[in-house]
């Protein structure tokens, strides 16, 4: 497996995946849970962040103290399933910008197809978090993450629930240089190209739509 994939294995991380797995449930807990895991992923993913010191004054005292620098966090959902990271991420980090990257995969070819890219500015002087609950073939997270660097982006991670062993080396070979941090690492793909086990369509299951 790559040096750059970090599989989270808290055990709340673990229970609420399980969750999610379970066919029978509903749309709106999947919702839940799926914004429930995302806060603890985003915790794991934004360790590194830089900080400076701030001087403040405390109820007994002034002091420096840790401070985020830099420009804002940019949270970059591949849409559609990718926005049910967004409500977790953006609980833990409120101030932070938010790209949408619009990307399907063709059923038959499995190749990925852009049809939409809306992203803040200033994408090289921002840590880049590019977010999908799958990462399956990773032609998807490949051209989202290509995407961006010709957009300036120049620091970038992978979030995902979900990563079939495909995806992993996939990507890694495409984009060496972008950590992948997932909450589980499943056996495989199947013949459609779909993760097993898996959970499914993360979209359909997110939105109560069909595949």
């Amino acid at each position: 497996m790559s040096a750059s994939f970090t599989l989270v294995d808290h055990p709340l991380i673990q229970h609420k995946l399980t969750i999610l797995r379970q066919k029978s449930t509903a749309t709106a807990q999947f919702r839940q849970v799926m914004r429930e895991i995302a806060f603890v992923l985003g915790c794991e993913v934004t360790k590194d962040l830089a900080l400076g010191e701030k001087e403040i004054e405390t109820p007994l005292e002034k002091g420096a103290f840790p401070y985020l620098q830099g420009k804002k966090l940019c949270f970059v959902s591949i849409l559609r399933a990718g926005n049910g990271f967004l409500d977790g991420l953006l609980d833990l980090v409120p101030s932070a910008r938010v790209g949408h990257v619009g990307i399907y995969r063709n059923p038959e070819t499995l190749e990925a197809v852009r049809y939409y890219f809306k992203v803040p500015d200033a994408l090289g002087e921002r840590q880049i978090v590019l977010v999908d609950p799958m990462l399956a073939t990773g032609g998807t997270a490949i051209a989202a993450a290509h995407e961006l660097k010709q957009n300036g982006a120049r620091q970038i991670k992978f979030m995902c629930l979900v990563a079939a062993p495909e995806g992993v080396e996939a990507l890694s070979a495409a984009h060496p240089d972008i950590p992948i941090i997932a909450a589980a690492l499943d056996r495989r793909l199947n013949d459609h190209g779909y993760i097993v086990p898996g959970l499914g369509d993360a979209g359909d299951r997110m939105y109560g739509t069909k595949g």
